[in-house]
């Protein structure tokens, strides 16, 4: 039961990475049916990670009440209406506008995803269950690649997007057989329940130990206020808490991610390669690097600890956006491939670390009850600064240059190494109660 759980609710990181990744072989032809400026190719890149925002908001003021279930349910209503509707768009305005519902999708099953797994994850295995979310989307982005290089000799860019409709079917119908968590269940008093599903998800545990769990959550949830006030984000103990979860979400946005993910095409054009079809194999390419590293992630954030995996990956995505800036500075004929490797590197330094991390600790480290508000700050945070760079990358591109731009990212890769030194926590192992425990008795 806790395997086919844990492969719905990933399934919500699938719809997500699909989206990102699509619309990087999906643009250059929508370009050409719809005459799109560089402006508008960013608006029209950007408007999922903006109505990622106003999902996330959403989220956060249903999930508390409603439960985590009923969120996802609408989230992959969502995503298949507006994948339905990108497919048949007329003009740019409505594929916009479609796009922002998409994102509207995304950003409230995208929060409500990681809080799911990690509520219903036996602590030893949490953050291989939680980081299940990141190789769904790494494998969306796999399959979107897939889907652009399949669909790029006719140059169907409808195809390539209404592909995404399939994978939202599979996970409402999924998610609509699934249980609620246990730890909502028991928040809202109904603990009997909540005891007979985690007998279920952990069937090697005793009666006594499912007591023992389901005693924890109550006691965790005790104290607390029903509807805790925004201000208690700022008391000592949870400060620091909601800023890390925060800025590691920002330096990962910053570090370049998704300025690879959704114009990856433009990029390797910009280092010296050419052909659509070259283009869209190099991005499948990406698609399977992002894929294998993600689960050798799963493995090394229960071996190796979040901590020094985090530090880790900021020195590898630092070290590879240095040599895709330097190859593209050289303009040799080796530069092409020079820039391929880097980018290679980059994704997976990413894949294996800054790709799960962030997901992980925002679902980990809030208390129960500040659960959903906190990592709604989160959320809001990711999906600000991934709009920011959508919306500026081909400006950027146009005004300085891929040398420049490059330059940038490294830049911010090399201040979350500094970060991460300075401020990551380790909580491999520990209770959800635990880290608790920990947090408000800071």
């Amino acid at each position: 039961m806790l395997i086919a759980i844990v492969i719905v609710a990933a399934l919500f990181g699938m719809l997500f990475g699909f989206d990102q990744g699509v619309i990087s072989g999906a643009l250059p032809f929508i370009k050409q049916d719809f005459t799109v400026s560089a402006f508008m190719e960013g608006v029209i890149t950007s408007a999922v990670p903006l109505g990622a925002v106003a999902g996330t908001l959403l989220a956060m003021v249903t999930t508390d009440r409603y439960g985590r279930k009923p969120m996802l349910i609408l989230g992959a209503l969502i995503f298949l209406v507006g994948s339905l509707i990108s497919a048949l768009a007329f003009n740019q305005y409505v594929l916009t506008l479609a796009r922002l519902l998409i994102g509207v999708g995304i950003g409230a099953s995208a929060m409500t995803a990681p809080m799911f797994l990690a509520e219903v994850a036996p602590a030893r295995i949490r953050g291989t269950i939680v980081s299940a979310f990141q190789l769904m989307i790494t494998i969306g982005i796999m399959v979107s690649y897939m889907s652009d290089a399949a669909f790029g000799g006719s140059g169907d860019w409808r195809w390539m997007i209404g592909v995404g409709v399939f994978p939202s079917i599979v996970a409402l119908i999924g998610i609509l057989l699934s249980p609620e968590t246990p730890r909502w269940l028991t928040l809202n008093s109904n603990a009997d329940k909540a005891r007979d599903i985690i007998a279920k998800l952990q069937p090697e545990s005793s009666p006594a130990e499912v007591d023992e769990i389901i005693a924890e959550i109550q006691e965790s949830a005790k104290d607390e206020e029903a509807t805790p006030a925004w201000s208690t984000f700022l008391k000592r103990g949870i400060l620091p808490v909601t800023s890390f979860a925060m800025i590691v979400f920002v330096l990962q946005q910053l570090s370049g991610i998704n300025a690879i993910i959704y114009y990856a095409p433009e990029i390797f054009k910009n280092a010296g390669f050419s052909g659509t079809t070259t283009d869209l194999l190099a991005t499948v390419g990406i698609g399977v690097v992002n894929v294998a590293l993600t689960v050798v992630a799963m493995y090394l954030v229960e071996s190796m600890g979040r901590r020094k995996l985090l530090i880790l990956g900021f020195i590898g995505t630092a070290a590879s956006m240095a040599l895709v800036t330097v190859a593209t500075m050289m303009d040799v004929a080796a530069t092409p491939y020079l820039a391929m490797i880097g980018i290679f590197t980059f994704i997976a330094f990413f894949a294996v670390s800054l790709g799960p991390l962030p997901w992980l600790y925002m679902a980990e480290l809030f208390p129960l009850r500040l659960r959903p508000r906190g990592m709604a700050l989160a959320s809001i945070a990711n999906w600000f600064f991934n709009f920011l760079v959508a919306l500026t990358f081909p400006e950027l591109l146009a005004s300085i240059g891929i040398v420049g731009t490059f330059a940038i990212f490294t830049f911010f890769c090399v201040v979350g190494i500094v970060y991460a030194i300075a401020a990551a926590p380790e909580t491999k192992g520990i209770t959800l109660e635990e880290i608790e425990a920990r947090t408000i008795g800071a």
